[in-house]
């Protein structure tokens, strides 16, 4: 009887342990919902980024980056945060990439997303002084 006891409450002890991670977990999933206590108004991607194939993700990366360092030096070139000037439509950073990039090769793509990158990286404290100055960090 008491072999059977311990083996009930062994096997108990097993699910109840099982159980609490797959609950966890449910909890763990991102959601794709867009919800930013700053600027909750700034314009969605351009369809054709979201729809890029995984292999050439680094083409939405260097669209994503391109925007990154034309907004922050508008910023500072503007001395304004506002929402429209820190996150303004794609058009600007969709035409550069077509003009400058959309024909270069994967790795050519990778080295200008460094620059994009570094550029940004230039010039974000001065451009984060004036956001928060405006609320807007």
């Amino acid at each position: 009887m008491k072999p059977a006891r311990l083996t009930l409450a062994l096997a108990a002890l097993a699910v109840s342990l099982l159980a609490v991670p797959a609950f966890a977990e449910r909890n763990m999933v991102p959601t794709l919902d867009r919800s930013f206590d700053v600027c909750p108004d700034r314009p969605a991607e351009p369809n054709w980024m979201q729809e890029i194939p995984l292999r050439q993700a680094y083409q939405r990366v260097l669209v994503q980056d391109i925007y990154r360092a034309q907004n922050l030096e508008r910023i500072i070139e503007t001395e304004s945060c506002d929402c429209e000037i820190r996150f303004p439509s794609w058009d600007a950073a969709e035409a550069e990439f077509h003009e400058q990039h959309a024909s270069d090769e994967r790795w050519k793509m990778l080295e200008a997303s460094d620059a994009y990158n570094q550029r940004a990286n230039d010039v974000r404290l001065e451009a984060k002084a004036i956001c928060e100055t405006a609320g807007n960090w």
